[in-house]
């Protein structure tokens, strides 16, 4: 199938890569020249693992293109597969610039019947107003050309979109005529050969089905993030909480870590994206303003226990913070948590070495070049001299470290770790002082 994927950023260029995998001609389009540039001299202009390779082997073979070129974009792909970015804007919702711009191209620029998939997350609404610039610019042009606009939502994570693109839990399709669903089904056919993973659906639901499990995850998250900051108060420790509910097989063990705050580019921006849509149709929801009020507070957590132990003044103090990105897996820093307890700790006049596997190149890139940020080229490195470890990120490469190590590099045997990566009573035994999240040493 010959498909064009419109928008070369993170979810175009997953799933650009992987179906040109299964076979598929695939062109790739950006209006970013540096970006399609970057791409054609065998570059990749995100991080994230796997996906290189599967660029590079697609490309020699053939089934992987990249441009900037409209015209031919369009006249390429019976699919065209819209996968720009939707970022918020001031009011909290959603901007459908890019998708809107998008969708007025197609229409200047398609002669034959085209499946127009919103593949960015799009609030509901958005497939009407999509047909509504591709028929204004076919209607300029004099054109009754037929085509289907159809709501098929990513649902990949930073670190892992390659597995979860190939192996998707499910696949919604929001399509309203059997033409379509046809294309879709074809397009989707090499992952139904162990079980029928499509759920077809009208539009309108396919496009609240992406904001609903987003949603449904950051609520988890903010909960156990409350329940851990309630447990500190009472004596009482998260893991073994959430041990004892997670068993219960209606609640389940996944995403019930407690920890210092989500970010990235989905959750955030998804949850202010559906308060917006709630309140537009006047039904203020509630539990998610509660969410993400809980969640900007708990990215303070870690720099309230390090004034609570050194003090509101922290300048000559020294702090080692292992991880920047907002999660593992990706170089990704927008609102990750790391730059919270940065700024806070620059504030109070401390000096910061930081390591992270991936993502000290785009930290550089935001921060730029300070005296009290330096980087270190490994996590062992970061830990000279400082007065407490901070851990941010859990990366695999923190989870199992040289103990005897960290507490010979450092000033002060203190360690704040915002993900819980270990075992208080095993920390404190080799001589450690320990602040978790819900658990204390």
């Amino acid at each position: 199938m010959k498909i064009t994927v419109i928008g070369s950023g993170y979810v175009g260029l997953v799933s650009g890569a992987c179906l040109a995998e299964l076979g598929n001609d695939v062109l790739c389009l950006d209006v970013d020249p540096k970006k399609i540039d970057i791409l054609n001299k065998g570059g990749v202009p995100i991080y994230e693992p796997g996906l290189e390779d599967i660029i590079k082997s697609n490309v020699a073979a053939g089934r992987l293109r990249f441009t900037t070129d409209v015209a031919a974009s369009v006249a390429h792909g019976l699919v065209q597969m819209i996968a720009v970015g939707t970022p918020s804007g001031e009011d909290g919702s959603a901007d459908l610039q890019y998708v809107i711009a998008a969708a007025r191209a197609i229409g200047r620029n398609m002669t034959e019947y085209k499946v127009i998939i919103d593949k960015s997350t799009v609030p509901v609404g958005t497939a009407d107003k999509v047909k509504l610039a591709v028929r204004e610019e076919l209607n300029k042009r004099g054109l009754k050309t037929e085509f289907s606009v159809v709501s098929n939502p990513e649902f990949l994570k930073e670190g892992a979109a390659i597995d979860d693109f190939n192996r998707p839990d499910r696949i919604v399709i929001g399509a309203d005529d059997e033409q379509a669903i046809k294309v879709m089904r074809e397009m989707y056919a090499p992952f139904q050969r162990n079980h029928d993973r499509l759920i077809v659906m009208d539009i309108k639901s396919a496009e609240l089905t992406k904001y609903a499990a987003n949603a449904m995850l950051a609520t988890r998250i903010s909960f156990m993030n409350e329940l851990a900051n309630l447990a500190e108060r009472v004596g009482a420790d998260i893991e073994h909480v959430r041990k004892g509910i997670g068993s219960d097989q209606r609640i389940g063990y996944h995403f019930l870590y407690a920890g210092c705050g989500y970010g990235g580019s989905c959750f955030p921006k998804d949850i202010r994206a559906l308060q917006r849509t709630g309140e537009e149709y006047g039904l203020p929801l509630k539990v998610l303003d509660a969410v993400e009020r809980a969640n900007d507070a708990q990215k303070s957590v870690l720099l309230n226990k390090i004034t609570k132990r050194f003090g509101d003044n922290l300048k000559g103090k020294h702090f080692a913070l292992w991880g920047l990105a907002f999660k593992p897996g990706t170089d990704d820093m927008r609102e990750a948590t790391s730059r919270v307890v940065m700024e806070g700790l620059w504030a109070k006049g401390a000096t910061i070495t930081a390591f992270d596997p991936v993502a000290m190149k785009e930290t550089q890139h935001i921060y730029g070049d300070r005296p009290d940020l330096s980087y270190a080229e490994n996590s062992k490195d970061a830990l000279q001299d400082a007065d407490a470890l901070i851990i941010v990120t859990e990366w695999k490469a923190f989870k199992s470290p040289d103990f005897g190590v960290i507490k010979a590099r450092m000033k002060q045997p203190v360690i704040f770790d915002g993900r819980n990566l270990f075992e208080p009573g095993s920390v404190t035994a080799q001589g450690f002082e320990y602040h978790g999240i819900g658990r204390e040493g």
